[in-house]
């Protein structure tokens, strides 16, 4: 069987763990990105297509533009409709899709055409997108007969919302958000994969508690609340506080595998706890503190996090670092945790089942 990926950046390589695990079962997976990360995961076939990127300046004159035509919240604010459903806010924003589209289509087919895009057997769309807004490669697919997987990630869903072409005919949808299950009435759950083989944690503790928190947006993950908490922490206590942020995905690693205690986030504004840095942190053995809503408590009641808000951070943390016994444990815990659920070979028989289930194989 073959299986193709097609999603605008390769975000925090869950692109290369599915093609892992889908060769691993036999299967020949190949993925396609229009323009490349930010950090330094593998682009796969990057079509490098013009008007977009995965740099601060694009997203801020984005933001600045939906806050113009949504509202003060801009990028953030999340749409009403069950799914939501992304249609343009203006007629310059219509037009412009219109020409993308256009500008697009000369390196796009000339792909597909050179490269085989329409001779695979199940297609999945990161974050519901294709080549296209107006759905032109997904209807070739339909009148092919070839099954359609959306994946959202989040803010894709909460704030753009489904491209309606897309969505009509998409044969399943999955999520790693839990709050998205409640914002499509055909959407199934899915744990993020991660190659939990690479880490092979240590549990030794050091001897100053090195506290990290690596945000990739600040806002959403309350970095505003964190970091002083943790800059004051560090001053009167035996504490290293580390912001790991800006810097290549080989760095970061590196950095976070030396420390005891991972912050992801406060404030639920994106998410309801935990992503794959989380998922990473608890692939090397770090004690995780994080605010999870009480849905996902109740969804993963087994989990090893250190659940938190912006009130409780700094207490939560003192006691950590007055009890370094309690770290080891949550690091532990955190290890056999992330294994079961987030092993990308277990990820990946959740996923088959959702193709039987759907009749995809």
């Amino acid at each position: 069987m073959k299986i193709l990926y097609i999603a605008p950046e390769n975000t925090v390589g869950t692109l290369n763990l599915w093609k892992k695990a889908h060769e691993a079962r036999g299967n020949e997976c190949t993925f396609i990105t229009l323009y490349p990360t930010k950090h330094d995961y593998d682009p796969g076939i990057c079509l490098n297509l013009p008007l977009v990127k995965a740099n601060p300046w694009y997203m801020q004159g984005r933001h600045r533009y939906y806050q113009f035509t949504r509202g003060g919240q801009g990028d953030y604010q999340e749409k009403d409709g069950y799914p939501p459903t992304w249609e343009p806010n203006s007629f310059l924003e219509k037009n412009y899709f219109q020409f993308r589209d256009w500008l697009w289509s000369f390196k796009v087919e000339s792909a597909i055409k050179e490269l085989g895009f329409l001779d695979y057997d199940i297609y999945h769309l990161d974050w519901g997108m294709e080549f296209y807004r107006d759905g032109r490669f997904v209807k070739k697919l339909k009148a092919a007969g070839k099954p359609i997987v959306c994946t959202y990630h989040g803010q894709d869903l909460r704030t753009r919302g489904v491209i309606p072409t897309i969505d009509k005919i998409s044969s399943l949808n999955v999520t790693s958000e839990l709050d998205l299950l409640k914002k499509h009435p055909d959407i199934h759950y899915l744990f993020l994969p991660f190659d939990t083989k690479q880490h092979n944690p240590s549990f030794k503790i050091n001897e100053t508690i090195r506290i990290c928190h690596s945000p990739t947006d600040r806002y959403y993950k309350g970095s505003e609340t964190i970091i002083p908490v943790c800059e004051e922490l560090a001053e009167k206590n035996n504490v290293e506080f580390i912001l790991i942020e800006n810097m290549p995905h080989g760095e970061t690693q590196i950095i976070k595998q030396s420390c005891d205690i991972l912050i992801d986030q406060v404030h639920n504004r994106g998410g309801w706890g935990y992503g794959m840095n989380s998922v990473e942190a608890l692939s090397m053995g770090l004690c995780c503190v994080t605010e999870l809503v009480d849905e996902y408590v109740e969804f993963i009641p087994d989990h090893p996090f250190i659940n938190v808000n912006g009130d409780n951070l700094k207490k939560t943390l003192k006691d950590l670092i007055a009890s370094p016994e309690k770290v080891m444990e949550h690091r532990k815990k955190s290890r056999e945790w992330v294994v079961t659920h987030h092993d990308m070979h277990n990820t990946a028989d959740v996923l088959y089942g959702y193709y039987k289930e759907r009749g995809l194989v």
